[in-house]
């Protein structure tokens, strides 16, 4: 993934879409902790957890920052 691809968001974690928009563009990439609680794990220990790859993406009329691995390459830029 890189930037100018458009990209489809294809939750793994999130229970609903982010935007209501189908596509969007890939405006910058950076890099991001997440921490992915569940009900057997309420604490966040962020000294543990590893910055993982996110992109900028420009939906509608907005930006979001949102994991690479809850993203779907539609179309490449070249």
């Amino acid at each position: 993934m890189k930037v100018g691809d458009l990209v489809r968001h294809c939750p793994k974690h999130a229970k609903k879409l982010l935007s209501s928009e189908p596509t969007g563009v890939v405006v910058e990439m950076t890099e991001k902790k997440v921490a992915r609680l569940t009900e057997e794990n309420k604490v966040v220990n962020w000294n543990e957890i590893q910055p993982e790859p996110h992109a900028v993406v420009i939906w509608g009329s907005g930006k979001i920052t949102i994991p690479v691995s809850e993203l779907e390459v539609v179309i490449e830029s070249d």
